[in-house]
C-alpha cells in the first residue's frame, strides 16, 4: 500500500484528519447568488469584482491558488503586485455575464498541476504579466463584440509578447495534517530583469460583522524569532471546535503588514469605516503608498508578509513559508533541510500513488499520462467549502416561512429554507460556477473514484441528505435556482460508485451505502413522476434538463404556443432513472428479500415509461418517429393536436443509455420476481414488443433490459455514427450536423423559431449565452454514450456489428467502437502529429510556447467539428472524466468487458 493511501486509510477510519486543510477556497465569491442582497437578484452587479478587494463576504473568501481549513475559517492565498496594476492581483479578474459576448469568463492563465487526494503535495501556476493588466480593454472590446465574434482573450491583448511575464509557481507539502509547508516560486520568462512584490496573505474569514457573529479572530506578530511569525488564534468559542492556534512563518524577515478583513464603507458607500484598517489597506499601502492604511501595532485579522524582489531574466526567486499547529517552542528552524526534503518525499509519494491508478500502458505514453494526471488534479484543487444557510440568508431578504407566495415569488429560493450547506463540495469551475450543480456532480464522482472512493460516496451522499434533498423530494440543481431540473443521474452515479467500492473490497460491496441511497432515491423518483409526468402517461417534461439551448424553444419558460412538450430526453432520463433503481433492488434483493418488490416496481415502472416513447402502430403523437428511425419530442398543443419537433440532437440519442445488463444467475435467485415480471410481460403485449426484453439469452448467458430492441438500436446506431451527422473527429456532437445545411423551422404566430447547427459558441442569448448545446462536443454525455456501447457490447458480444463510421462499408464490434470513439475524445488533450493539441485551437503560445503547451485545460465543451476548447476554461468537474476514459483504453479489453459479469460470481459482476 502507497503511503498516500495509508494517509486516506487513516483518514476514513478517524485516525488523521488528512481532509482538515486543502483548496478549498473559492476562485471567485463576489457576483454570487450567496453575496447577492440586492432588490432585483441581480447578483453580478450588486457584487462586482470592483467591490471585492474592499468589501467583506459574508457567506465565503476567494483568493490566488489559496488553501483553507475545511470550514473555511482560516484562508491562505497569493497576492502579486508587478508595480503597474492599479490594484493587487488578489483573485481572479473576469467578464461578468453582461461584460462578456459569450456569458461571464474568466481572463486569466492558471492551471491546476498537480494534487493527492488527502492534499498532501499539491501544485498550481499562475501566469502574472509584468505590464499592467489590461482590465478596462478586456471588459470593452469583449462588450463590443456579437455572439457571431469570437471572445476577446487575455493573449489577444498582446500583454504576454516578448514573453514578459512571471511563471508563479504555488506549492504546498503537508509534514502532518495540521504543518502545512508553502513554496512559491518565480519564474521570470522575459528577457530583462523585472521586479515584483510578493505578498502571500493570511486571513481570517469574516465571522464577526453580522447580525448572528461571535467574536473577532486575532492575528498578531510574535516577537523574539528569528524569521517574522504571525500567531491566529480563534477567539469565538463556537468556532474553536474547528481551528483554534495557528502558526504562520515567513521566510527571513519581511514587514509583516496587518490589517482588518472589514469592508471600506468610505470607498464604496461614502459612510464612515469603523477602523482605519480595512479589507484593501494592504492593497492602499502598497499600490498607492497610503502609509496610514496598514495596523503599526502589528494586529489584525489579515495580513501580508511583503516581499519586494527583482528577478533576472530566465531566473528563479523562491519564498518559502508554513502555516502550522505547532508553536515556534516547537519548531526552532521552520525552514531547515527538513523543509526541502519534504517536498521531494511528497512528490515521490505522489508518484508512486499514481502510478497505482494510471495503467501501465497509459504510463508509457507520457502525453497521456500528463492529461490523465493534470484531469485528476484539477479534480482535486476544484474542491471548494460551501456555506449557505438559507433560513438565515432568506429571512436577511425578509421572507420567512409564513411569508405569502406572492411576496416571496421575486426572492430567488424562497421555498428552501431547510437548506443548510456547510461542506466541502466539488465544483464544476470555481471561478465560472463557484457553486454545486447537482447532475454535474454525478459525473464528477466518477473521476474521483479512480483516487478516492470514499470521496466521491461522500459527495453523493450530500445532495441525498436532509439538509439538501428538498422535503418534496427534489434534488436542488444550483444556487441561481434550487428548484430548476437537471437531468435524475443520482440513481446511476450511484451505482457506478458503488460497483467501483465492490470492485476495490474483493466482491464486497457497502450495501448499507446502497440502502441509503436508494432510500433517499425513491422519494425524488416519486418527486418527478409526481411533478413532471403532464398527462399522466409516463411521458416526462422537466424543462432545459441541463442541456440549455437544445430544443427550439427555452425549455425553461412557458411555451409560446402554449401546451407542454413531452420530452424525449426526459423520458429516456426517466427510464435510464427507473432501470438503475431496478438494478439497485435487484443487487439488494440479493441481500435482503425485503427488496424483492421494489425489484418487481422498477421493472414494470421501467416497462410503462419505455412503451410510451413508441406504442404498437404508427401515432403522430409518440416520441418515435418509424420514418427517420429517431426519437423526438412531443409538442402537445392546448386543442388537443401534436406534433414532433423534428430536431436531431441529443435528445434523440439518449435513448442509447436505457440499457442494463444482468447474469442470468441474479433473477434465477429471485423467483418470485421472475414469476411477476413473466406474468406483467404477458398481460401487457402493447409494452413489451418493441423493446429488448431481459428474457433473451446473450453472451455468456447474460440478459438485457434495453429501450432499443436491435432493429431500433441499429437504426439510432447509424445516425450516430454517421461523420455527416453526430460523429466528429472528437467524439459523438450534441447536434446533428445535417442541420448546418438544414435548419429545422418552427412557426407560431408571425414568429420564426429556428434551430442550426453552431459546433462553436451559441449565437443566441438563451441561458445567458455562456453554453451552447447545438454542435458542440460534450463530455458527461459523451461517457454515458461509451458506457452505454461497452453494456450492450457484454451482451451482444462479437456477433454483432455495425458500419462505422456509417457509409464507410467497414463493419466493427461495438466494443471497437467504443475504443475508436475514445480515441477521438481524448485526442482533443493530445498532441497531434505535429505537436499540436487541438483542444487549442488556433492559440499559438499553447501550441508552441515550450512553458505553455504541456498545460492543459478542461473547458466545459469542445467545438463541434475541430474540438477547440469553448466555455468555462477550468471545468474539470465533469470534463475530467476524460480521465476515466484514458483510463478505460489501458484497462478495458474485449476480454475484461466479457469476462466483468461472469455467471455464477454474483459477487463480483459488475455492469
Amino acid at each position: 500500500m502507497t503511503v498516500e493511501k495509508q494517509r486516506l486509510e487513516q483518514n476514513r477510519t478517524g485516525k488523521v484528519d488528512w481532509y482538515k486543510w486543502g483548496p478549498y477556497l473559492s476562485e471567485r465569491q463576489w457576483g454570487t447568488v450567496r453575496e447577492d442582497y440586492s432588490v432585483d437578484g441581480n447578483a453580478w452587479n450588486y457584487f462586482p469584482h470592483d467591490h471585492a478587494r474592499s468589501r467583506a463576504y459574508r457567506w465565503g473568501e476567494d483568493g490566488l491558488g489559496g488553501l483553507t481549513d475545511n470550514h473555511n475559517l482560516l484562508c491562505f492565498a497569493l497576492a502579486l503586485w508587478n508595480g503597474k496594476d492599479p490594484i493587487l492581483k488578489e483573485r481572479l479578474f473576469g467578464l461578468t455575464n453582461g461584460e462578456g459576448n459569450h456569458g461571464e469568463d474568466v481572463k486569466e492563465y492558471y492551471f491546476y498541476i498537480d494534487s493527492t487526494p488527502t492534499h498532501s503535495y499539491m501544485k498550481y501556476l499562475y501566469k502574472y504579466p509584468q505590464l499592467e493588466f489590461p482590465y478596462n480593454d478586456l471588459v470593452n472590446t469583449n462588450r463590443s463584440r456579437s455572439r457571431y465574434e469570437l471572445e476577446y482573450e487575455l493573449l489577444d491583448t498582446g500583454i504576454f509578447d516578448d514573453d514578459r511575464y512571471f511563471d508563479v509557481f504555488v506549492e504546498y507539502a503537508k509534514a502532518d495534517a495540521e504543518d502545512i509547508l508553502i513554496k512559491i516560486s518565480i519564474v521570470n520568462r522575459g528577457s530583462e530583469a523585472a521586479p515584483i512584490h510578493v505578498l502571500p496573505t493570511l486571513w481570517f474569514r469574516n465571522t464577526w460583522s453580522w447580525a448572528d457573529g461571535g467574536a473577532k479572530p486575532v492575528l498578531t506578530k510574535v516577537e523574539g524569532t528569528a524569521n517574522s511569525v504571525v500567531h491566529a488564534q480563534i477567539t469565538d468559542t463556537l468556532l474553536n471546535q474547528h481551528i483554534s492556534d495557528y502558526y504562520f512563518y515567513c521566510d527571513g524577515i519581511p514587514a509583516l503588514l496587518f490589517t482588518e478583513n472589514e469592508t471600506n464603507n468610505q470607498r464604496l458607500f461614502g459612510t464612515p469605516n469603523a477602523s482605519p484598517y480595512v479589507k484593501d489597506g494592504i492593497n492602499n499601502y502598497i499600490v498607492h503608498g497610503q502609509q496610514d492604511a496598514i495596523n503599526p501595532s502589528n494586529v489584525g485579522t489579515k495580513v501580508s508578509p511583503h516581499y519586494k524582489i527583482n528577478v533576472g531574466a530566465n531566473e528563479t526567486k523562491v519564498i518559502r513559508l508554513r502555516l502550522s499547529k505547532h508553536a515556534p517552542t516547537q519548531i526552532s528552524e521552520p525552514f531547515s533541510t527538513d523543509f526541502e526534503q519534504t517536498f521531494v518525499t511528497r512528490i515521490q509519494e505522489a508518484d508512486e500513488f499514481y502510478k497505482t491508478v494510471i495503467p501501465p500502458s497509459v504510463l508509457a505514453d507520457s502525453d497521456r499520462t500528463n492529461v490523465m494526471r493534470q484531469a485528476l488534479a484539477g479534480m482535486m484543487w476544484t474542491k471548494q467549502y460551501f456555506y449557505y444557510d438559507l433560513n438565515q440568508w432568506l429571512r436577511e431578504h425578509n421572507v420567512t416561512p409564513w411569508t405569502l407566495a406572492a411576496n416571496r415569488k421575486h426572492v430567488r429560493n424562497s421555498d428552501w429554507f431547510h437548506m443548510y450547506n456547510d461542506d466541502i463540495v466539488s465544483m464544476p469551475d470555481k471561478w465560472e460556477y463557484p457553486w454545486y450543480a447537482a447532475w454535474d456532480l454525478a459525473f464528477h464522482v466518477i473521476p474521483i473514484s479512480l483516487i478516492d472512493p470514499d470521496f466521491a460516496k461522500d459527495q453523493l451522499m450530500l445532495m441525498l441528505q436532509e439538509d439538501y434533498l428538498h422535503p418534496n423530494g427534489q434534488i436542488p440543481a444550483y444556487e441561481w435556482n434550487f428548484g430548476d431540473v437537471n437531468p435524475p443521474v443520482h440513481a446511476f452515479a450511484t451505482w457506478e460508485i458503488y460497483t467501483r467500492d465492490r470492485e476495490r473490497n474483493n466482491g464486497v460491496g457497502d450495501i448499507e451505502f446502497l440502502k441509503y441511497a436508494f432510500s433517499k432515491l425513491l422519494i425524488n423518483f416519486t418527486w418527478w413522476v409526481n411533478r413532471k409526468d403532464e398527462g399522466g402517461n409516463n411521458l416526462f417534461q422537466g424543462g432545459f434538463l441541463g442541456l440549455d439551448n437544445i430544443g427550439v424553444f427555452d425549455r425553461s419558460s412557458a411555451l409560446p404556443t402554449g401546451g407542454y412538450l413531452d420530452q424525449a430526453d426526459g423520458t429516456a432520463w426517466m427510464v435510464f432513472f427507473s432501470q438503475r433503481m431496478f438494478q439497485i433492488a435487484i443487487e439488494l434483493a440479493l441481500h435482503d428479500p425485503l427488496y424483492e418488490d421494489f425489484a418487481i416496481k422498477f421493472f414494470e415502472h421501467t416497462m410503462w415509461i419505455a412503451g410510451a416513447m413508441d406504442r404498437i402502430g404508427e401515432h403522430h403523437d409518440e416520441l418515435w418517429d418509424e420514418e427517420d428511425g429517431f426519437f423526438y419530442d412531443v409538442l402537445r398543443l392546448p386543442d388537443g393536436n401534436s406534433t414532433r419537433l423534428k430536431v436531431r440532437s441529443l435528445v434523440g440519442l439518449l435513448s442509447l443509455m436505457a440499457v442494463a445488463v444482468f447474469p442470468r444467475e441474479a433473477f434465477e435467485k429471485l423467483p418470485r420476481f421472475q414469476a411477476e415480471a413473466q406474468k406483467f410481460i404477458l398481460q401487457h403485449p402493447e409494452l413489451t414488443q418493441k423493446v429488448h426484453l431481459p428474457n433473451q439469452l446473450g453472451e455468456r448467458g447474460r440478459l438485457m433490459l434495453s429501450i432499443l430492441n436491435e432493429d431500433k438500436l441499429r437504426r439510432v446506431l447509424s445516425r450516430m455514427l454517421d461523420e455527416s451527422e453526430f460523429l466528429s473527429d472528437y467524439g459523438i456532437r450534441s447536434l446533428s450536423r445535417y442541420h448546418l445545411e438544414h435548419p429545422y423551422y418552427f412557426y407560431h404566430a408571425g414568429q420564426e423559431y429556428k434551430v442550426g447547427y453552431v459546433p462553436g459558441d451559441s449565437t443566441s442569448g438563451m441561458f445567458g449565452g455562456n453554453s451552447n448545446w447545438r454542435g458542440p462536443i460534450w463530455m458527461p454525455v459523451n461517457l454515458l454514450l461509451l458506457r452505454s456501447l461497452l453494456h450492450l457490447y457484454s451482451y451482444y458480444g462479437d456477433s454483432f456489428t455495425v458500419e462505422y463510421p456509417t457509409g464507410s462499408g467497414k463493419y466493427l464490434s461495438l466494443f471497437d467502437i467504443t475504443q475508436q470513439i475514445s480515441e477521438r475524445i481524448v485526442s482533443i488533450f493530445l498532441k497531434d502529429k505535429s505537436g499540436r493539441r487541438p483542444v487549442y485551437g488556433g492559440s499559438e503560445k499553447f501550441q508552441t510556447d515550450p512553458h505553455w503547451r504541456d498545460l492543459i485545460l478542461f473547458y466545459e465543451y469542445f467545438h463541434g467539428d475541430n474540438g477547440a476548447g469553448i466555455g468555462a476554461s477550468h471545468q474539470t468537474g465533469w470534463t475530467g472524466c476524460v480521465a476515466r476514459i484514458i483510463q478505460g483504453l489501458g484497462y478495458f479489453t474485449k476480454e475484461t468487458v466479457l469476462d466483468t459479469i461472469t455467471p455464477g460470481e454474483l459477487a463480483k459482476y459488475r455492469v
